[in-house]
């Protein structure tokens, strides 16, 4: 029985492993998605601040379509929204990473 438990720590240790491996490889982390996440919020809420200011009747002309939150505020939004998206995306969280030593220039 000890050798089942030990192989099943093991095969843990080793699914652990892999996953960490897994994990160090991979371009965004938490805080990226989070940001992304709400940069997607923000550009719906904009999109439906610019929503709007129709009339049912096409003979008739709406001067709600003229409306400062249409005009000034969901432009606004929406550019707010792009922006933290692209943060979202360039930004790199957590430790900075050491240069490689991968260079062209000989080592002294």
């Amino acid at each position: 029985m000890a050798k089942v438990n030990n192989s099943q720590k093991n095969n843990k240790n080793l699914k652990d492993t892999q996953i960490e491996q897994w994990a160090s490889g991979m371009t965004f982390n938490k805080w990226n998605y989070i940001l992304l996440c709400i940069s997607i919020l923000v550009l719906i809420l904009g999109y439906v601040l610019l929503s709007g200011g129709g009339t049912d009747d096409p003979n008739q002309f709406s001067e709600a379509i003229f409306d400062t939150r249409r005009l000034v505020v969901a432009p606004i939004t929406l550019v707010i929204g792009f922006a933290i998206a692209f943060f979202a995306i360039m930004l790199r969280f957590g430790k900075k990473e050491e240069e490689s030593d991968n260079s062209i220039a000989p080592k002294e």
